[in-house]
């Protein structure tokens, strides 16, 4: 008759524990505990045990089941005087709704997860667009420009060709302008297309140099043929750095001799591009600074600009090993 009071006892505690809020599985374990009069009792809902008093000893467990599924177990020390079953049977909906909230609360957070992965994910792919934008404007400011500049250059040479009554050698540069819209072309699709130059993929940096510049008389170069071939996208952003640096020259220098060299030596891949022009004693704003040192910094290398008045201009830079 005392279990079967007992046991009436932690019914009430379990109805009353129901009212006042959402089910705590620790919280109603030291109810149900205490009403029946156990050292310890422990509930296991959802795989989780949670435990209130004495912690040894032997245990008496039994499984608590609500719709033909067991929702969990509720186990007490020492082992209770009398049955429990009705108490057992009401702890079945309790223990389900346990459950459900838990399963509901887990499938929140990973919703939450997985938005916050979404908008990360989103974040992540608009940041990468922006830098492959960023990237195909520079290119196409250093690499497709520098085809622009000798363009307007070879218009300016016919120009004078044609004053000067030498319409042979305007035909001529005619032809050979031509071959330079082609290759403007082909470069500003293969550019847009995010395609390196062919010479700088297959041969390397030294060739890709020599190939772009060696047929230009007012450009030198100064290239170790036996360069070692570094990653990429170094060898990227130094081939389109040297090619900045000589549009620079020829834009704000005009008639000036300009100089390309790359060496490798034991601090890393360092590369100069030098003209004799006129030179400047303060930087101008236009002078291309920001995408020189954008390139070089993308890949761990650093570029300075040298120039005074009447010694030129030099634009030299290192990429780390």
């Amino acid at each position: 008759m005392r279990s079967r009071g007992r046991e009436k006892q932690a019914i009430e505690a379990l109805v009353a524990h129901l009212e006042q809020a959402a089910v705590d599985p620790l919280r109603l374990a030291g109810e149900i505990g205490a009403a029946v009069g156990a050292a310890g009792c422990a509930v296991t809902v959802d795989g989780q045990r949670f435990a209130w008093g004495a912690a040894g000893g032997d245990w008496w467990a039994a499984t608590v089941e609500h719709g033909g599924e067991v929702q969990g177990e509720l186990a007490l020390t020492p082992e209770p005087p009398g049955p429990l079953s009705d108490l057992v049977a009401a702890l079945g909906p309790v223990l389900a709704a346990a459950r459900l909230a838990g399963q509901v609360e887990r499938s929140s957070r990973e919703a939450d997860a997985a938005a916050r992965e979404l908008a990360d994910g989103r974040w992540r792919a608009a940041a990468e667009m922006d830098l492959r934008r960023r990237g195909l404007e520079r290119d196409l400011h250093d690499g497709v420009q520098h085809h622009l500049v000798v363009l307007r250059m070879s218009l300016g040479l016919i120009e004078h060709a044609l004053s000067t009554g030498a319409e042979d050698t305007a035909r001529q540069r005619l032809g050979e302008l031509t071959d330079r819209l082609d290759a403007t072309e082909r470069l500003m699709v293969s550019t847009a297309s995010g395609i390196l130059p062919v010479a700088l993929v297959t041969d390397g940096l030294a060739a890709a140099l020599r190939a772009e510049l060696a047929q230009h008389d007012d450009v030198a170069l100064d290239l170790d043929d036996a360069l070692p071939r570094h990653p990429e996208a170094v060898e990227s952003a130094v081939y389109f750095i040297c090619l900045e640096a000589v549009n620079n020259s020829r834009k704000h220098a005009p008639g000036s001799s300009i100089t390309v060299a790359v060496r490798d030596t034991a601090e890393g891949l360092w590369f100069e591009a030098r003209d004799d022009g006129p030179g400047f004693g303060e930087l101008p704003e236009h002078a291309g600074l920001h995408n020189l040192v954008a390139r070089a910094t993308a890949v761990g290398g650093t570029v300075r600009i040298r120039s005074a008045p009447g010694a030129g201009t030099a634009v030299t830079g290192l990429v780390p090993r």
